[in-house]
């Protein structure tokens, strides 16, 4: 069932729903991270998953707001591409008919969401679904932005503490998200993790 407050969100336009990808998940596309087939956790109306599309690779798209879905699949066949998108909880991922395995995870924003007791749940619905030696990567807020608006902050250190047993914590690298707020961007971390 959707968050309410997500899938309200998507009545207009959200202010992370820039009109492109994440140029964070642009540089890792170009730099070969993303490979095989994708999974985008909490896709929202689908640009980083529409833009990986784009590229060739086979990727599926997957979010609580049935509203940002439907304007993800129109967005598809606008494009003519083929992307799949479906409704599901990323907590549950391995309850989602017909999803089967990933090379890939992408999570743009959908980590630093969650409260601390879905955590542990959601790590392992993404290893549930990534294929041994699978990659992880995430975008997600930084303990570094200032203030208290908007999604929590996430630190280094709380990330390698979920990550442990069946993960290899690669890299957790500054970045920047690109919003629709003033000032146009947030502080990010660039987080890669394997699956064991």
């Amino acid at each position: 069932m959707a968050d309410s407050f997500f899938d309200d969100a998507y009545l207009g336009t959200p202010p992370w729903d820039i009109p492109g990808p994440q140029p964070v998940f642009v540089a890792l596309a170009e730099a070969g991270e993303i490979t095989g087939r994708v999974l985008d956790v909490g896709c929202g109306s689908g640009e980083n998953a529409l833009y990986l599309a784009g590229r060739g690779l086979a990727v599926v798209g997957i979010d609580s707001s049935p509203r940002a879905i439907a304007k993800a699949t129109r967005k598809s066949s606008e494009r003519g591409l083929d992307t799949t998108f479906v409704v599901g909880d990323a907590l549950s991922l391995e309850e989602v008919e017909g999803l089967g395995s990933f090379e890939t995870v992408i999570d743009s924003g959908c980590f630093h969401s969650l409260a601390d007791e879905q955590r542990g749940r959601y790590t392992a619905s993404v290893a549930s679904v990534l294929s041994a030696g699978g990659r992880y990567r995430m975008a997600c807020f930084s303990d570094s932005e200032p203030g208290d608006w908007g999604p929590r902050r996430v630190t280094g250190q709380e990330i390698r503490d979920l990550f442990r047993a069946g993960w290899v914590v690669e890299a957790i690298e500054p970045a920047v998200f690109s919003t629709l707020l003033p000032g146009g961007e947030a502080k990010a971390w660039m987080v890669k993790i394997s699956r064991a």
